[in-house]
Parts: structure tokens; sequence; C-alpha cells
């Protein structure tokens, strides 16, 4: 009886790490894909400047919903941002490529951390229903 119990124990600690991992999991999969969210709009962006002709009227946003109205100097070269901050002038054929290399590397991310929520999840799963068949177990011990 004392091991089933501190099986259950065990069993409890387990799903209650499982569960946070699971949550962390989730948090991360939230993010990468409001970063590829973030990514599917420059590449519009993008294309769609490509299209436009110099001295074309723009609404460029600023953050907080708020734009400022702009003129296109050149859709020939712009600036894409690398991370930590630093930011690069490129052509417009390198930007769209970089941006479509990140959100592909970013789907990848995506797809890996689909399969482990999965995995912790089945984890879960099983656990769950091994706590309650030992639950169950000892239930009628205790009552007796």
């Amino acid at each position: 009886m004392a091991s089933e119990e501190e099986t259950l124990r065990r069993l409890a600690v387990e799903l209650q790490i499982l569960e946070g991992t699971a949550e962390a999991l989730q948090s991360r999969i939230n993010l990468v894909n409001a970063a590829l969210t973030e990514l599917r709009v420059a590449g519009a962006t993008l294309e769609g400047l490509e299209k436009e002709r110099e001295g074309a009227s723009l609404l460029v946003p600023i953050g907080g919903g708020s734009y400022v109205k702009a003129k296109l100097e050149s859709a020939e070269k712009v600036i894409v941002g690398l991370g930590a901050g630093v930011a690069t002038e490129r052509t417009m054929q390198e930007a769209k490529e970089n941006v479509e290399k990140r959100a592909a590397e970013l789907e990848k991310t995506r797809e890996t951390l689909r399969q482990q929520l999965t995995q912790v999840l089945e984890k879960i799963q099983d656990g769950r229903s091994k706590f309650q068949e030992l639950t169950a177990k000892l239930s009628p011990r205790e009552g007796a």
C-alpha cells in the first residue's frame, strides 16, 4: 500500500511537470505564430511595394495603430532587420528571400514544437489514466 501511495505521489508530481511543459510549449507555439504572422505581413507589404511607382503616397505604420503619410523614394532597396536590433539595406529581391527563408524556418520550428506538445499531451493522458486507476484502487482501502 505504501508503494502504491508513493507511486501516486510521484505520478502527481510528474503530471504537474508535464502540464507545465505543455503550457510552455503552447506559449512558444503562440510566439512562433505571432512571428509568422508578422513575416507574412512583411512579405505581402514587400510584394505591394514592389508594384508601387516612385513618389507614390503611402501610409507607414508607426505602432499603436497609428500611421504617418510618406512618399516612396525608391522600392529598389529596403532595410531588413537581422535581429538583435541590427538592420541592413538589401535589394527588394533579397528582402523577399530573407522573409521567405525566415518564415520557412519558423514553420519548421512550429512543427517541431507541435510534435513535442503532442508527445507531452499523450504522456499527460497516460499519466492521468494511471493516476485514476491508482486512486480508484486506493480509495476502497481507505474507506474500509
